[in-house]
């Protein structure tokens, strides 16, 4: 075994079906999504060349950039949010009583569809008949909001959803960070008198402290193209007041058939992911990690 693996051209041989498949299935896509956004093309027809005028049209396009604050303000709320579900985390990991019933409530969200999620939550914000306006209602507010409706409600409203769907996703990455802490360590501390704080503060961050920095991406790359549940809910409505980068770039290139201008954005936001990410990881990198590296 170890003289076949010390064997450049039979590794190389071994990997090259799954390097294939990633160039195909990802790399490929990639540049010809920033090809076509070099040109005029209706998806179907011939295609014509127009150099950067599309990236030029969408450094002007305020539509654009009012769907690109969204998709920052809905980054900024998954990243608070993952405070929350890092206290849950904590305390599910203190091995208190019904831990792993709670841990599997709070998982329920992971195994519904987006789809069924938005029908859930349509109903949750119905104008009449959904449960939060009876609530609201029968504490004696007469006109209670209209959730989707509301142009100045309807972003935070969808929020609520997309961060419900994905708590258990995080509250288990957390959760099993937190578990793998060796038990000396706490009991230990508890030993010389730490208080439940200190011992979450001073030993159990800073040890799962690379998991945190993992989820601060993941909740920002999935904020930046988040398209679902948003396509479901609103379509991006009323008057683009809920409308992200992905749903304004799908209207674009398969209802108006500008397939141009949406594989500019497209590409335009895969950059900027990778540009965001990359100053994420400057930013969490701390001096301990670049002596290591």
């Amino acid at each position: 075994m170890n003289k076949i693996m010390s064997d450049k051209k039979i590794i190389a041989l071994y990997t090259l079906p799954a390097l294939i498949l990633l160039l195909v299935l990802i790399y490929v896509p990639i540049v010809l999504t920033g090809y076509y956004g070099l040109m005029e093309w209706d998806g179907i027809g011939p295609m014509t060349f127009i150099g950067l005028d599309n990236y030029k049209t969408l450094i002007s396009d305020s539509l654009f950039w009012n769907s690109a604050y969204h998709s920052l303000l809905l980054a900024i709320f998954s990243v608070l949010s993952l405070i929350i579900y890092l206290a849950i985390s904590l305390v599910l990991a203190s091995q208190i009583k019904g831990a792993d019933v709670f841990r599997k409530i709070y998982l329920i969200p992971m195994l519904l569809s987006s789809v069924a999620i938005a029908q859930l939550w349509m109903r949750i914000y119905h104008p009449s008949n959904g449960v939060m306006n009876r609530f609201l209602t029968s504490i004696g507010i007469e006109n209670p909001p209209l959730w989707l409706s509301d142009t100045s409600l309807v972003l935070f409203a969808i929020f609520v959803p997309i961060l419900w769907q994905y708590a258990g996703f995080y509250i288990i990455i957390y959760y099993a960070a937190l578990r793998n802490i060796p038990n000396e360590l706490v009991e230990a501390a508890r030993i010389d008198g730490a208080t439940p704080f200190q011992i979450a503060y001073k030993i159990k961050l800073p040890l799962v402290s690379g998991i945190i920095k993992v989820t601060i991406v993941l909740a920002v790359i999935g904020s930046l193209k988040y398209f679902d549940l948003i396509y479901v809910m609103t379509d991006g409505g009323p008057n683009g007041a809920s409308e992200v980068m992905a749903s304004y770039m799908y209207k674009l290139a398969f209802r108006t058939n500008d397939f141009g201008y949406g594989s500019a954005i497209g590409f335009f936001l895969l950059l900027l992911i990778l540009l965001v990410t990359y100053f994420i990881r400057k930013l969490t990198t701390s001096r301990e990690d670049n002596v290591q590296y």
